[in-house]
């Protein structure tokens, strides 16, 4: 246990969050996974916008960026861009990421920019007390929807898949170990990278909802979810209205860098042989 003090700030702890919220949970999830791999915490950078999930870098002992609203993955894009061979993390929820930092999101899945996103969704904006967000389930209540939210939430992962994602995952703060596994997988992965970790957020989502505390929180997550493998050998009827959690999406593409990379190196060719050629037309004509 100890070895893992080495990933924190341990004079920025005790943390802020909530007593019974999951983005701790979600926090010691990605710790394990580069531990596990062995990756050195000096070649990674990690990236956070505003919101309660924004504030895992302030505890976590890497270089880290806070930044604004919505655009942790403009600032993450920056860096990895500038550095291709810093291993980019995202830290985000589902407010800073869907709502004012959406078009950052599809453009980045667009892009396939070698970035590891890991969206700590809590279904509410949690910090700012209570409002609800673009994955608020329709008819759950927030301090912005009194009667009961009319609007159809977002599905993170098919978005992700849909705009150009090359790893879609999603597990839960009540599925510990899938969820590491899943950040392992998605670190490992070459191109953009998202893992949707379903949170509870007890103060709010689950006090404006009536669903209780913590314990009874975590287990209304956990039965509206289903695993992708067995929801594959199950009746579609027996697996309609669940969320599917596990691997959910994988393939192949060219990486952004790489392929800026690549046509940097092109173009300096081309000035190369074109200067090239200028001095010879030069030394003929005299």
């Amino acid at each position: 246990m100890l070895e893992f003090l080495d990933y924190f700030r341990t004079e920025r702890l005790p943390h802020i969050w909530c007593p019974g919220c999951g983005h701790g949970t979600v926090t010691g999830a990605l710790v394990r996974a580069i531990d596990k791999l062995g990756l050195d915490k000096n070649n990674i950078v990690l990236v956070s916008g505003i919101g309660c999930s924004s504030r895992a870098v302030g505890y976590l002992d890497f270089d880290t960026l806070h930044t604004t609203h919505g655009r942790a993955l403009a600032f993450a894009t920056g860096v990895k861009h500038g550095r291709p061979s810093l291993k980019v993390i995202v830290l985000t929820g589902d407010g800073d990421c869907a709502a004012i930092g959406g078009n950052h999101f599809i453009h980045a899945a667009r892009r396939n920019i070698d970035i590891t996103t890991i969206i700590m969704n809590n279904s509410i904006y949690g910090m700012t007390s209570g409002q609800y967000s673009p994955t608020t389930p329709q008819g759950m209540f927030g301090t912005t929807a009194p009667y009961g939210n009319i609007e159809h939430p977002f599905d993170l992962c098919e978005l992700a898949k849909a705009a150009g994602a090359t790893y879609v995952a999603r597990a839960t703060s009540y599925h510990v170990t899938l969820l590491e596994e899943l950040i392992e997988k998605a670190l490992m992965n070459k191109g953009f990278s998202v893992v949707e970790a379903l949170t509870q957020c007890p103060t709010y989502f689950g006090r404006k909802n009536k669903i209780g505390g913590p314990v009874e929180l975590l287990n209304w997550i956990k039965d509206r979810t289903i695993n992708v493998k067995a929801a594959a050998a199950m009746d579609p009827e027996k697996v309609k209205g669940k969320i599917l959690i596990g691997e959910l999406y994988r393939t192949e593409r060219s990486e952004y860098t790489a392929d800026y990379n690549e046509m940097a190196a092109k173009v300096q060719r081309t000035f190369a042989d074109y200067e090239g050629g200028t001095r010879e037309c030069a030394s003929n004509s005299d």
